[in-house]
This record gives structure tokens, sequence and C-alpha cells, in this order.
């Protein structure tokens, strides 16, 4: 069952990751369109602007849950090396709950905007605010699967404990570099 859930949530992560990469190329690629009306035709697009915010709202709470599934956005090193190995699977539950009840709260808050906003309309566009807003309850629900995710596979050792990279090893690892001497640097 856990190995079908976990299945089942990388399928829905690389969607959301697919669709969080597809709005940001729309978002840049509005943001120029913006760019060369305004400045190179001086005719300032009147659409391009608030598609491309929306995009970009999309693209943040969609990316979301590929960062809370990695862990990215629930790592705070300097506790993970202060607790004992022992205790890490119970920190990581306890920053799992938190991300989950934010998560929730925004689900929640999410939906009552999308709903509230319904009847407005997305300036130069004509299209329902709702379209723009629903972006926060639905990354939001897509982020809490990943959260669930991480900690069942946490949980079955499925996945190591504790934050995904770690530079803290990275630098300490690396050879430092050495200046080149006078004689060096007049040849």
């Amino acid at each position: 069952m856990v190995s079908w859930f976990l299945r089942l949530e990388q399928v829905l992560n690389r969607l959301a990751l697919t669709v969080a990469i597809a709005m940001l190329i729309v978002s840049v690629s509005l943001g120029f369109y913006q760019v060369l009306t305004r400045f190179l035709f001086n005719a300032p697009s009147t659409w391009s602007e608030t598609l491309s915010r929306a995009t970009m709202i999309w693209c943040v709470f969609m990316a979301a849950a590929a960062t809370f599934r990695g862990g990215f956005m629930m790592a705070v090193e300097v506790i993970y090396k202060l607790v004992p190995k022992r205790a890490l699977l119970a920190l990581e539950w306890f920053i799992g709950l938190c991300c989950l009840l934010v998560l929730a709260v925004l689900l929640i808050y999410g939906i009552q905007m999308t709903q509230r906003v319904s009847n407005q309309m997305l300036s130069a566009l004509e299209v329902s605010m709702s379209w723009a807003y629903a972006a926060i309850p639905v990354g939001s629900a897509f982020a809490m699967l990943a959260v669930i995710a991480r900690l069942l596979a946490q949980s079955f050792g499925l996945e190591p404990l504790g934050p995904v990279h770690d530079e803290a090893v990275e630098q300490s690892s690396a050879q430092p570099v050495r200046p080149a001497s006078h004689e060096e640097s007049r040849s």
C-alpha cells in the first residue's frame, strides 16, 4: 500500500514540477514580450503583465510540492546536527506535521479566497481571478501529498533522514584554493 502511494505521489510530483516549469517559461516569455512592447515599440501590452504574474504564482505553488518532497523547505541543518540520530525520525515527523498544518491552512483559506474572487476579472484579460487564486489550494494539496510521502518513505526506511543536501559537508571536504605565488604570477 505504501509503495503504491509513493509511486502515485511520484507521478503527481512530476506533474506538478512539469506544470511549474511550463508556467515559468510562459511567465518569462511574457515578461520579455512586455519589455519589447513597452520599450521597443512604445505600445505597452495591456494583458501580458497580468498573465505573467498569474503564471508566476502557479509556478511557485506547483514547485512547492517538489521542494517539500526533497526536504528543501523543511530542513534547518543545525538542528539535525544537534539532535541524536535515534531522535531524527521524531524530528522529521514534528517538522512534517508543522508543514502539514501550514499547508492545511493555505488549502482551506485558498479555497475560500478562490470562491470569493470568482466574480472578479483579471484586468485586461476578462478571465476570472479565481484561475490565479486556484494555485493556492491546488499547490497546497500537491505539497501536502509530498510531505506525507516523505514522512512515509522515511518511516519505512526507504529514504534517509535529514536534509537531502548538506552544504557544510561539501564546504569542509572542498580543497582550498591555493593562491598563486609571486613568482608563478610573473610567468
